[in-house]
């Protein structure tokens, strides 16, 4: 009888060895729902958890897998988010993929997840040569990166200038970090080539100080006043331009600092402001009916529903939906269904997101196609201009997705990378 006990247990551990009891897709999520950049962490991180819990609910997973959502309180604070990556990595299964919502995070995490190999996904923000594929074979930053952002807001500052830029002034209003240097560099291009006037005025975290810059933006009176700010910074600035009267259409934030929580404190002041988006606005899409029967009537919302529509919060919907696609294309490329973080890399570097897939997947028109390869992490590097109308309380597209300057941005792209391949010692592999 003692010896069936003992050849029964090393079955049963044999079998354990060979398929993991805690089969699943681990999607960690570094968050922030505490500090001054939590108005704009929080709804992030709800849309994130919230598309995750949809899949899960409403399709049983991927590919008959399981999603789980593991998430770690960051404070937006570098050092910690490296503690949640080393703390998350090894969850389940295993972490298959971080987008960990900071540039200042994503750029101390790239040597690691290279070095561990674990895909990193910094969506539109983190280190903009990433890009380059060849270089940055763990990380990817489809749709758009930041220098994306800097040349389609010099676009829309030139067709309101009549097609010329010649002679005018713009100012850089930037949180002193890594994520707002970086489209200094090329805007000095396009200051270059388009004849303006830039000015560089940093605002230190959190930026809830800042009198001096806008006084000497009074003074000096740019013509265009371009935003790369976050959390509390952004409702400071624009009511700083309200206080000195600076013209809201022509006051343009990138991305992140266009949301709702940006614009609401400040009232009727902030009538007029643009930013840069890449995603939709509102609640007018098929995949909201199911997140509200699947996901909020049924008590497993990340948060109280209040997020829901809103900038962040869509944001952080396309952002899972993005992975969750990867994972599905990874289970394809492979014939399995419960996947590596190898794996994962593979279905991100063959991902194709059309228009027709976000359509059957309740999501039309949501956000650009996406598709990705081996040299491009970088996506099409498309946005359009949105504007906040106060008295409706709502943001406005006023223009189709605008192409970036990609010759400039690819160029940038592959001098940066090539310094950075040659500071580490890296082969930049063949892409056919």
């Amino acid at each position: 009888m003692k010896m069936k006990s003992m050849l029964l247990a090393a079955a049963v551990a044999a079998t354990m060895g060979a398929t993991p009891a805690f089969a699943e897709l681990v999607f960690p999520s570094l968050s922030y729902r505490t500090g001054p950049y939590a108005p704009n962490g929080i709804p992030f991180a709800d849309g994130y958890a919230d598309y995750l819990t949809l899949v899960n609910e409403r399709d049983g997973g991927v590919g008959g897998v399981m999603i789980s959502n593991p998430e770690c309180e960051t404070g937006y604070n570098t050092e910690k988010g490296v503690e949640c990556y080393e703390s998350t990595k090894g969850e389940g299964s295993g972490a298959l993929i971080y987008q960990p919502l900071s540039t200042g995070i994503t750029y101390q995490l790239i040597p690691k997840v290279t070095a561990d190999g674990i895909p990193l996904h910094s969506m539109a923000y983190g280190r903009t040569s990433a890009m380059n594929g060849k270089v940055f074979d763990w990380v990817f930053n489809y749709p758009a990166n930041y220098w994306d952002g800097a040349t389609i807001a010099v676009q829309h500052a030139k067709d309101m200038s009549g097609g010329d830029l010649n002679g005018k002034k713009i100012a850089l209003v930037y949180h002193n970090s890594a994520y707002g240097k970086e489209p200094i560099r090329t805007l000095e291009e396009k200051a270059k080539t388009e004849g303006f006037e830039l000015m560089l005025i940093p605002v230190d975290h959190p930026g809830q100080e800042q009198k001096s810059q806008w006084l000497q933006i009074r003074r000096e009176r740019p013509d265009f006043v371009f935003m790369w700010g976050w959390g509390v910074m952004n409702a400071v600035a624009i009511q700083e331009a309200a206080n000195i009267r600076f013209p809201m259409d022509h006051f343009i934030g990138i991305w992140w600092s266009g949301a709702e929580q940006d614009v609401l404190p400040v009232g009727d002041g902030a009538n007029g402001y643009k930013s840069l988006n890449f995603t939709y606005v509102g609640t007018d899409k098929p995949v909201f009916a199911d997140i509200q029967k699947h996901v909020v009537d049924a008590g497993k919302a990340a948060g109280d529903g209040s997020n829901i529509g809103t900038v962040q919060y869509n944001r952080g919907m396309y952002a899972a939906m993005l992975a969750v696609e990867a994972a599905r294309k990874a289970q394809e490329l492979t014939g399995k269904t419960e996947i590596t973080a190898a794996d994962m890399r593979e279905g991100m570097e063959h991902l194709d997101v059309s228009d027709d897939r976000m359509a059957e997947i309740g999501m039309p028109g949501f956000g650009p196609a996406v598709s990705v390869t081996c040299a491009n992490h970088g996506g099409s590097g498309a946005a359009l201009v949105q504007q906040w109308d106060a008295s409706a309380k709502k943001w406005n597209a006023i223009t189709d997705l605008i192409a970036s300057n990609r010759d400039l941005v690819t160029k940038l792209a592959l001098e940066d990378a090539a310094a950075f391949a040659a500071e580490n010692n890296i082969t930049p592999r063949a892409c056919n």
